[in-house]
């Protein structure tokens, strides 16, 4: 097969999944920003992450893979097909059939295998979309700080969509039909913004949510004794926190920019306030992840006590604002 999709034009977005769904939703004629996109799929959550089979802690921001997906799905009313398989020949297949009739499709994969991916981390749940493909090359689109359009070798995709590991699925694509009408968009942003502040104030287990950052705080004490190379981790979790497509400040950014977006669509005086505190809550993620990479390359362990403290700040303003946004 040699074929690239005619008029595709990429969506420009900082978040993987968000990305790969705007990319969809873009060709299909649907057009809403990326804050819109995170803020419709309830996309804003936390979770800290720790098992002993890990060498060090997961910190991250959002909600579930696919989860974003399918709420986005849910509440624009949009028609999903997907298709996993255990054989990768059956999953190029999928794949293959609907791009030669010039439909892109979502993937889900490990981004470790990629040629476009310069740090080689495994993380099963990176999202792109393929819109091409000749003998050789899949021709992919990807979040904004990736390059955009790129391409990487078909046997490094199947090797990215076939692998195993945490958060990863047997092959996952997914495609969106064409869209005739959009279903009253205040509603479903209402419906959303509800529920996800009812999941993050609700976690059912502690290291979810409000509960997740508080013990995020406690945890963080005990970093030094929990790492084997702490200079590393701390960079590394600094790193993934700011910088690997969660858009800055742990997806803070993308939630500030979506409430912004609300306040402009119905103005209402809790989506004000939640929007203020967001505003602050925002730059103080990013004090957090700053001061964990300070603290790694210093040496300072003292550094994690400010670290400590200033979550608890954050957690408390995240639940005042999330309150706010339960009751619209």
């Amino acid at each position: 097969m040699s074929r690239i999709i005619e008029g595709f034009v990429p969506f420009e977005g900082e978040h993987c999944e968000t990305t790969a769904m705007g990319n969809l939703l873009q060709f299909a004629g649907v057009r809403l920003s990326e804050p819109m996109l995170f803020g419709l799929g309830q996309g804003l959550g936390f979770i800290y992450w720790d098992s002993k089979n890990m060498n060090f802690p997961f910190i991250g921001g959002r909600v579930k893979p696919d989860e974003l997906t399918a709420c986005i799905v849910s509440r624009l009313h949009l028609t999903i097909r997907i298709q996993e398989s255990s054989s990768a020949q059956k999953a190029w297949q999928n794949v293959r059939s609907f791009i030669e009739l010039g439909i892109p499709v979502g993937l889900k994969l490990d981004s470790y295998y990629l040629d476009y991916f310069t740090n080689k981390v495994h993380f099963a749940a990176h999202y792109a979309v393929i819109y091409g493909a000749n003998a050789e090359y899949a021709y992919m689109a990807d979040t904004r700080q990736q390059g955009g359009l790129l391409k990487t070798r078909l046997t490094h995709l199947a090797m990215a969509r076939n692998a195993k590991g945490p958060m990863s699925s047997r092959n996952r694509s997914f495609t969106i039909e064409s869209i005739d009408t959009l279903p009253p968009l205040i509603p479903a942003i209402r419906a959303s913004i509800t529920q996800n502040a009812h999941n993050y104030l609700n976690p059912p287990i502690r290291n979810l949510g409000n509960q997740g950052i508080k013990k995020m705080s406690r945890e963080v004490l005990k970093w030094p004794s929990r790492s084997k190379d702490l200079e590393k981790d701390l960079g590394l979790t600094a790193l993934l926190m700011e910088r690997a497509g969660t858009g800055g400040a742990l997806f803070r950014n993308l939630y500030r920019d979506f409430l912004k977006e609300c306040v402009d669509l119905f103005g209402e005086s809790k989506v004000e306030q939640a929007y203020s505190l967001f505003k602050e809550i925002a730059p103080m993620w990013s004090s957090v992840s700053s001061m964990i990479d300070h603290a790694g390359k210093r040496g300072n362990h003292q550094e994690l006590n400010q670290v400590s403290e200033l979550l608890l700040e954050v957690a408390d303003k995240e639940r005042v604002a999330m309150e706010l946004l339960l009751t619209i």
